[in-house]
Formats: C-alpha cells, sequence, structure tokens
C-alpha cells in the first residue's frame, strides 16, 4: 500500500508538471501565430469581451507575369520610348517587374516571341501595329494568357486592343505649322501608308488649313517606324522641294535633326523631342501610356479584366502635345491651347465636315461627323495634301 501510495503521489506530480509545461508550450505557440499575422488578424482592443476574433487572414493575390513586345528600341526616342515609360510606370505602381523584348520585327519572328513569351506569362502587351494577326494567332493556342495589342481591330475572349486618338494632337500641331509656314507650304514624313497614319495626317492638314486655308501639305511615305537615314532622306526631299514646316510619324528625331540643318521648323511624333534641335522644335502629339498599363494590368489582378477596344484621348490623358520649342510665339502657342481645350471638352471634333479629299469628293458632309469606327479605317487624303496612298 505503501508502495502504491508513493507510486500515486509521484503519479499526480508527473501529471502536474506535465499539464504546466504543455500550457506554457501552448501560450508560446500562440504569440509566435499572432506575431506572424499581426497586419491581418485584428487587436485585442478591437475584439469583444466574450468573443471569438474571426479569422480573416486570406492569401494575398498572385501578382500577374507581364511581358512587353517591342518594334524598336527602349532608346529611340520617340514610339518604344514611351511604351518603355509606361511600362516603368506600371512596375513602380504595381510593384511588378515586367519583362521585354526590343526590335521584334512584324514577321513570323513576332509570332515567335509572342509564342515563347505566352508560355511564361499572364499578360503580353504586343505594341505596334503589324504584330496583329501574330498576337490573335498566338492568343488562340493560349486562353489563360491575356493579350493586349496596341492601334489593331481585331480582338478574342483573351485579346484587346488599345490605342488613342492621338489625330487629335497631330490637328493642334497642325496649327502650330500652319501659322509658323512663310511659304505656306508644309511637309509630313509619312511612315506606312495605313489608316493610323493616314489619319494623323489628314488631321494635321486639317488643323493647319484652319488657320492658313492656303497651306498645302506635301506627304513621302518611308515605309519605317525607325530608320533614322531613310527618314532623313525623306526629309530633306521635303525640303529641297520647298517645304519650310515639317511634321514626321515615324519613332526617331530624324526629321527634327534634317529641319533644323536648314534652319527651317520640325516636329516628330510620340514623344518629346525638343532636345535635339530646342530652337527649331514645333511640338508634337505624345503619348501616355503609363495609366493605361495600371488600369489593365490591375483589373487582370482582381478578375474584371474583359476584352474591349480601348481608345485614349486628350481628355483622359492618353494622348497628350509636347512643349512647345523655344522660338514659338506666344500668340500661336494661344491659338493652339484654345483649340485643345474646346478639343478637351468636347467642343472641337477633328474630322467635322465638311471635308473634302483631295481628288475633289465631299467624304464628310457639313456638319456631319466622322465616327470613331470611320476615322479608324480611313483611306483617303484630304484636300490640300499633295500626294498618293500607295497600294
Amino acid at each position: 500500500m505503501k508502495q502504491r501510495g508513493l507510486a500515486f503521489k509521484f503519479s499526480v506530480i508527473t501529471m502536474f508538471l506535465l499539464a504546466v509545461v504543455l500550457t506554457g508550450c501552448a501560450k508560446n505557440n500562440t504569440a509566435s501565430n499572432t506575431g506572424a499575422a499581426a497586419t491581418t488578424e485584428p487587436s485585442a482592443a478591437s475584439t469583444p469581451a466574450g468573443s471569438e476574433a474571426p479569422v480573416t487572414t486570406e492569401p494575398a493575390a498572385k501578382k500577374p507575369t507581364v511581358a512587353f513586345v517591342y518594334i524598336g528600341p527602349p532608346g529611340d526616342g520617340g514610339y518604344t520610348y514611351q511604351h518603355d515609360q509606361g511600362r516603368l510606370y506600371m512596375e513602380k505602381e504595381l510593384g511588378i517587374k515586367a519583362d521585354f523584348v526590343e526590335n521584334v520585327p512584324e514577321s513570323a519572328d513576332a509570332e515567335r516571341i509572342i509564342t515563347e513569351l505566352a508560355q511564361n506569362h499572364d499578360i503580353v502587351f504586343t505594341t505596334s501595329f503589324g504584330y496583329m494577326d501574330f498576337t490573335l494567332n498566338v492568343a488562340g493556342k493560349f486562353p489563360n494568357v491575356k493579350f493586349l495589342h496596341a492601334s489593331g481591330y481585331k480582338t478574342a475572349e483573351n485579346m484587346g486592343t488599345y490605342f488613342g486618338k492621338n489625330y487629335q494632337a497631330s490637328y493642334l500641331s497642325g496649327i502650330a505649322a500652319g501659322k509658323m509656314t512663310k511659304k505656306n507650304h508644309l511637309g509630313y514624313v509619312g511612315a506606312f501608308p495605313i489608316s493610323e497614319v493616314i489619319y494623323n495626317l489628314n488631321a494635321f492638314t486639317l488643323g493647319a488649313q484652319s488657320v492658313n486655308p492656303a497651306v498645302k501639305v506635301d506627304v513621302v511615305w518611308t515605309n519605317t517606324w525607325y530608320d533614322p537615314a531613310t527618314e532623313r532622306q525623306a526629309a530633306i526631299s521635303l525640303l529641297d522641294k520647298g517645304a519650310d514646316v515639317l511634321l514626321a510619324y515615324q519613332d526617331s528625331p530624324a526629321t527634327l535633326q534634317a529641319a533644323a540643318e536648314r534652319g527651317a521648323f520640325a516636329g516628330g511624333n510620340d514623344s518629346d523631342m525638343s532636345k535635339y534641335a530646342p530652337d527649331n522644335y514645333l511640338t508634337n502629339p505624345v503619348w501616355n501610356w503609363g495609366p493605361y498599363y495600371v488600369k489593365a494590368v490591375q483589373s487582370v489582378m482582381d478578375g474584371t479584366w474583359k476584352s474591349e477596344q480601348y481608345s485614349g484621348d486628350m481628355a483622359d490623358g492618353m494622348v497628350e502635345l509636347a512643349p512647345f520649342g523655344n522660338k514659338v510665339p506666344e500668340d500661336v502657342k494661344k491659338l493652339v491651347e484654345d483649340a485643345k481645350a474646346k478639343i478637351i471638352s468636347g467642343g472641337l471634333d477633328v474630322f467635322t465636315g465638311p471635308i473634302s479629299d483631295n481628288k475633289g469628293n465631299v467624304t464628310v458632309k457639313d456638319g456631319q461627323k466622322l465616327t470613331l469606327e470611320e476615322v479608324l479605317g480611313m483611306n483617303w487624303l484630304v484636300k490640300g495634301v499633295e500626294g498618293t496612298i500607295p497600294q
């Protein structure tokens, strides 16, 4: 009995000590867990007495992997540069590091590269018109990847398009050119004879004619997006014909630099190019892609993304006008700024009739406004443009 009594006491004491140890371990574990989840669980002060804290911990939303396909180098000073600035803005705002491939030709190579990117990215932005069909082909093979194509018109359930009404800023550039010319002779260095370039050329001409009805515009097509040597020669050919103010629709500042050597005024495209020839710089359309890239990627993160054809403008800030050059007079600046305010408010629509083509046909009746679809499909030149659209 004595031994059994000692054994019982020992057993009770042992069980008591074990309970104390286990209780201490449980307390330590609870403190550790609370510390790890401090940013997701409510504090004791905010929890009513006698109630249990609700479980609110949720897995953080997975950030998508993003890639861009560029037609040129980010250092082109123009179109690709602006897209790259938009990428950097998106990275900063959303904390996402995106990949990019530069100098991708608008050929079968593009489809190969887009396919490779689609294998390990959630979102792929293809930033040039010539990537349209290649992007559509790849989108059909990767239904879980979101594709967004700049300047195109073809879509799919997992492929949308985005661009903007840069012709609004081209019209304003035309106003400045129409006031700055002394010969009533302007020159336009066009990239490819596609609708995007045609409607910008037409808008530039209409803007110039709005302040100088006698003006004419010569156009030369380079069939390039970024080839400074070719674009320079095109600019020189226009200067040789007597044009004293030029605008270019390419990604390089070659036209502006050629004009500056002759003492002529010029503007480029896509970004502020004033640093290349500040005393001969006019102004030109500028892209601001960053906010759109943030919006698009965020919608994928939120699960709200849907295929659409997004068209930004001067009112939402996707399209802007570059600062004027050093020698653009104040009265010219005021004319442009007044027209800009009307465009932003909706009081001025660039393609409002009457408008005739350069063959004498009335293409937009008096008071009529072209729809966005009609603008995007434009394949005719307005009256005052000296040149043709190559077939």
